[in-house]
């Protein structure tokens, strides 16, 4: 894979656009005339379109990505396969469940208030392009479910293929059509919140809440490793000691596929504390179904701007079904920058009820953190991979060369 330097990665255009659209916005702001209104009249209208073509394309992403890693896991079910979707789908759900108690219990003493006096008043969209969802959200995550379920148990070739296919198109959409439009939506959307007037006050929050996030990465990955080293009856630090590569090149790349190759060769250092076979078999698999850092990261941003944008976090019962339905999505998740977000943007509206601008605020400070997401992710993926070869020596399953799912 082809390393891009930093100015043409996507955290970069973000920050660009971010900063474009503030300093318009912010200009903007200090006029009043027709100009300014003019200008403004686009960048509402521009903002719109945006949104609705991301807003058509989430039903698209989940079936695409969801049936597809359905199908693959189920024609290739095996005890240990079973195991490793357990451990991963746990992991993901306790990174989100921390991160929500966190939520609950740091931000409301941070300073997030989303009343703002004086705030100007947007101009109306001049021109509303409707683009309506094929189905909606909830309706695409069943239908990925019962499709990719049906498919493998009467291993349908024909439907796999055409979903494996159909996954290739979306993954084609995601790249070059919606990840480009994401600027423009994010550019867009800070350029109306700064004209507005909030955007210097809410900006400084973000910066605060990111560092807790990092934070939280670090707890989990010490809390995933002493509890793979108790249950292994190894020590994870030698595991762990081995995965500064992988951790540093997870942050440049911002992906678990392109850390891979890495990844296992930092696993294998660690033999024997981690069997052979199941590095082989565990840290590929992993590394697209074990996304613990980006998890953790996304539920606890949907709270902050919850409370930032519509003044009240979540009710407990909507985040602990957004939790859970969090976990099913990671497994699916695209494997491109800000992955696991794409895919969920459906949770994310229908279930929490965020509208453009919430989902847009979402994406963007995913995004600028998104790279040490990815590197929690790859390192976690050590400690499960201890704890698959504690469940085989356990089980008095012997070492062999398993079959590679992915």
């Amino acid at each position: 894979m082809e390393k891009q330097g930093f100015i043409h990665s996507l955290p970069f255009k973000l920050l660009v656009a971010l900063a474009v659209g503030i300093c318009l916005g912010l200009a903007l702001s200090g006029m009043d005339n027709g100009v300014s209104h003019a200008i403004l009249n686009i960048v509402v209208t521009v903002k719109y379109i945006a949104a609705q073509f991301i807003s058509f394309c989430v039903p698209l992403i989940i079936i695409g990505f969801i049936a597809p890693s359905i199908t693959r896991l189920g024609n290739n079910a095996s005890r240990m396969l079973i195991v490793a979707l357990f451990i991963a789908y746990v992991s993901s759900i306790g990174a989100a469940f921390f991160a929500t108690f966190s939520g609950y219990t740091i931000l409301p003493h941070l300073n997030i208030n989303p009343d703002v006096d004086g705030l100007k008043e947007l101009p109306e969209v001049v021109f509303q392009l409707s683009i309506p969802q094929i189905m909606p959200v909830m309706s695409a995550l069943f239908f990925s479910v019962l499709v990719g379920l049906a498919a493998a148990w009467n291993n349908s070739k024909i439907i796999t293929q055409a979903l494996e296919e159909f996954q290739n198109i979306v993954l084609s959409i995601v790249t070059k059509f919606v990840i480009p439009v994401l600027p423009l939506l994010i550019g867009t959307t800070f350029c109306t919140l700064a004209y507005e007037g909030t955007i210097t006050k809410q900006l400084p929050i973000f910066l605060i809440i990111i560092i807790i996030v990092m934070i939280g990465h670090y707890i989990w990955l010490t809390l995933l490793y002493s509890l793979a080293g108790a249950y292994a009856k190894k020590n994870p630090m030698n595991v762990l000691k081995h995965y500064g590569p992988a951790y540093m090149t997870a942050v440049g790349t911002m992906s678990s596929a392109a850390t891979l190759s890495v990844a296992l060769e930092c696993a294998k250092k660690s033999e024997p504390t981690i069997r052979e076979d199941m590095v082989d078999f565990g840290i590929p698999l992993f590394a697209n179904i074990h996304l613990c850092g980006s998890v953790m990261t996304e539920t606890f941003f949907v709270m902050a701007v919850s409370k930032m944008l519509y003044n009240e976090f979540p009710p407990v019962e909507k985040m602990i079904l957004f939790c859970l339905l969090l976990g099913v999505f990671a497994i699916g998740a695209p494997g491109v920058p800000g992955g696991t977000v794409m895919a969920s943007l459906g949770l994310i509206t229908g279930v929490l009820g965020f509208d453009e601008t919430g989902t847009a605020l979402m994406l963007t400070i995913f995004a600028l953190q998104d790279s040490f997401g990815t590197a929690c992710n790859v390192t976690g993926d050590g400690a499960l991979a201890l704890i698959l070869t504690g469940y085989a020596e356990k089980h008095g399953i012997h070492p062999q060369k398993l079959e590679s799912v992915l």
